[in-house]
């Protein structure tokens, strides 16, 4: 798996990471995360929110303290992101909902923790201040947001100061580009890496078949499957660290090969089917 900077922070970040929103399956989805990090898809994500909707934080606990082979544990070996609950956003609740993430998760530190949404009780400015002191307490390595547009993305910058946002991640796949037309490149312009959730789409596969036959046939012609040419071509941007979810070997060990490379003429082919439309949809 390749990997490369993520935004400005410095860090190196595996290309395709791995989701872990709506487990219903622990026991599978532990198995092929645990797979997905052998084949160095090492940046991992979830949520306190996703804890009440499948137990993924815990889940997540048990499977990164197993030992790992180049030692240590497998906490040691990859870069873990999870998101406070934005009615969790007054500062005490902040520091409180991280704590108990550390707990669930059982590890010491995040390497980046997400403000999910733009929403809740308390001012954005507190919100924000007190993932600030998460960061200087040393409890998170990196700040983020989460389904931020861009007038959301200018208030959070004003607020945490330039260089101080790592990462903005938002809703993206082929059917649901709307990203492209404003918040990446306002992410771009201030060295915020995009991750994407649901690249392959909130709901069913592609149905439209005229267009999942161009995607077929440019992964054909790139010798690799649909899937794989889909996550290549939202991650041929530099900029942008799509997350997939997977709950079988099979799955994940497809989604790896989401770090193949597409000509130019075969990325052109894909972006005449999958249009872009303005706008960004947000859960």
């Amino acid at each position: 798996m390749k990997t490369r900077a993520f935004g400005s922070t410095g860090t190196e970040v595996s290309v395709i990471g791995q989701g872990t929103w709506q487990v219903r399956d622990a026991e599978a989805t532990a198995t092929a995360l645990q797979e997905g990090i052998r084949l160095g898809m090492t940046h991992i994500d979830t949520a306190e929110l996703y804890e009440w909707r499948g137990g993924s934080e815990t889940m997540l606990g048990g499977l990164l303290s197993k030992p790992a082979r180049a030692g240590g544990t497998l906490r040691d070996h990859v870069f873990l992101a999870s998101k406070v609950w934005p009615t969790n956003g007054a500062a005490k609740k902040v520091a409180a909902s991280c704590k108990d993430s550390l707990v669930r998760l059982q590890t010491d530190h995040l390497d980046l923790y997400y403000h999910h949404w733009r929403d809740g009780p308390a001012p954005l400015a507190e919100t924000l201040g007190a993932l600030a002191d998460l960061k200087k307490a040393g409890w998170v390595k990196h700040v983020g947001v989460s389904n931020y547009d861009v007038a959301d993305l200018d208030e959070a910058k004003s607020i945490l100061g330039p260089g101080n946002l790592a990462a903005n991640q938002v809703l993206y796949h082929l059917q649901d580009r709307g990203c492209e037309s404003d918040v990446r490149p306002w992410c771009r312009k201030n060295g915020v890496a995009l991750v994407a959730y649901s690249p392959f789409g909130q709901t069913a596969w592609i149905k439209d078949r005229k267009r999942l036959a161009v995607l077929e046939a440019v992964a054909k012609d790139a010798g690799i499957t649909a899937r794989q040419a889909a996550l290549a071509f939202l991650a041929r941007d530099p900029l942008v660290f799509p997350i997939p979810k997977a709950e079988s070997i099979p799955h994940v060990q497809d989604n790896a090969g989401g770090d193949a490379s597409l000509t130019d003429e075969q990325a052109d082919r894909i972006d005449e089917a999958f249009p872009v439309k303005a706008g960004l949809r947000t859960v």
